[in-house]
């Protein structure tokens, strides 16, 4: 079978999670011929161990740290927007993107290393089929116009994850129900340590930066949609989506720059994407496939030092974009459009300068991707 499900993986250590979402993969009858591997990491990490255990595993994939991803964007004739793939950052995820831009693959999947597949749980056919198939699950809304994702529980363990805005608390959840039959992202939620920001650790006392409150799957419920004109935190740790929405995607230049804004890579691209669903009338579903997150221990107090500069932005960064492009009927016009809003935003907040940084960058990408596709696809002229 042709290989069409892009697995992008950014890892500096535990690359050999592969190795678990392989076997559920042939515990679960899913064929692993779809499957080619991305691993993106640094210059200092053990490249050759992480090709044989792709040779080993007898899966397709290859393996970028640094020196090999300016190599390709190079040879792809891409090399001039290097920038947008920031150094010792999770958002070198961004690369991936490229690649699967460039390689056709319709279908791609975020894996975070310190991750593990639910061994009861088929990984990638229950991405594939959240892709592909019409479903009837939960609708979700708020009067903040922000959906918790996990709010099945959230009365009994009072959690927000990461991302979540501080002004969008304590909101009125409404359900109903919805089919389906769109869905260009399939976010998988994760038991264990719950996803969360460095205050909200600090709150459930934790100094580890994991938490004291553990999740398993019995914290969730049904898989729900967030109502048009709603937005959720979209973690990329587990997270399928189609090729279609890489120019609405991109993961943000986080940690390199001169702001030292970090760690808001996905949380702010899934505000992008779901702004772009909305307009073009596409579905993200949440829920399944479950994930086991093992988050290792280090210092809260080190992921709030990073968190820090851009938390007042994170407040304010959805009400920017969130009236943009609404008469677009492309991905790339709607991003355009959030990259404009935020070139020009009146950002009198702490890191201000830092919005319209981003917008370049989303216009820089765009770029990419352009010449991206026009280097993949050129036809060579007759003699």
């Amino acid at each position: 079978m042709k290989t069409d499900v892009c697995v992008i993986v950014p890892t500096i250590r535990e690359y050999e999670c592969v190795r678990s979402y392989v076997a559920n993969a042939e515990r679960h009858g899913f064929d692993t011929d779809r499957l080619e591997f991305v691993l993106v990491t640094e210059d200092h990490c053990p490249t050759d161990d992480m090709e044989a255990m792709l040779d080993e595993l007898g899966v397709a994939g290859e393996v970028f740290d640094g020196e090999r991803r300016e190599s390709w964007m190079a040879d792809h004739g891409v090399g001039e927007y290097n920038h947008l793939i920031p150094a010792r950052s999770h958002a070198q995820t961004s690369f991936g993107l490229l690649y699967l831009w460039a390689h056709d693959h319709p279908y791609a999947v975020f894996i975070d290393d310190d991750t593990r597949p639910h061994e009861d749980v088929d990984f990638f056919g229950t991405h594939l089929r959240n892709l592909t198939e019409t479903q009837t699950v939960e609708s979700v809304r708020s009067d903040e116009n922000w959906v918790n994702v996990l709010y099945h529980e959230a009365e009994e363990h009072g959690l927000y994850p990461r991302g979540y805005p501080y002004s969008a608390m304590d909101e009125t959840v409404e359900t109903d129900e919805r089919q389906v039959d769109d869905v260009v992202a399939s976010q998988g939620l994760w038991t264990n340590v719950p996803d969360l920001d460095a205050v909200r650790i600090l709150m459930d006392g934790d100094l580890q930066g994991q938490a004291e409150t553990r999740l398993t799957a019995d914290d969730f419920g049904p898989d729900f949609v967030a109502e048009p004109g709603q937005y959720l935190t979209v973690c990329s740790m587990n997270l399928g989506f189609r090729r279609e929405v890489v120019p609405a995607f991109y993961q943000c230049p986080m940690d390199d720059n001169e702001w030292s804004v970090g760690r808001f890579d996905d949380i702010w691209s899934g505000v992008f994407l779901k702004r772009a669903a909305d307009v073009l009338g596409k579905d993200v579903v949440t829920g399944d496939p479950l994930c086991r997150h093992d988050k290792a221990p280090r210092s809260t107090f080190d992921d709030l030092h990073n968190e820090v500069a851009g938390l007042e932005l994170n407040e304010h960064l959805w009400t920017i974009v969130d009236d943009a492009g609404e008469d677009a009927d492309t991905y790339a016009d709607v991003f355009a459009a959030m990259a404009d809003a935020l070139c020009a935003a009146d950002a009198d907040y702490r890191n201000g300068e830092f919005l319209a940084y981003v917008g370049e960058h989303m216009h820089d990408w765009l770029d990419c991707l352009d010449e991206l596709q026009s280097v993949e696809r050129a036809v060579p002229a007759d003699d």
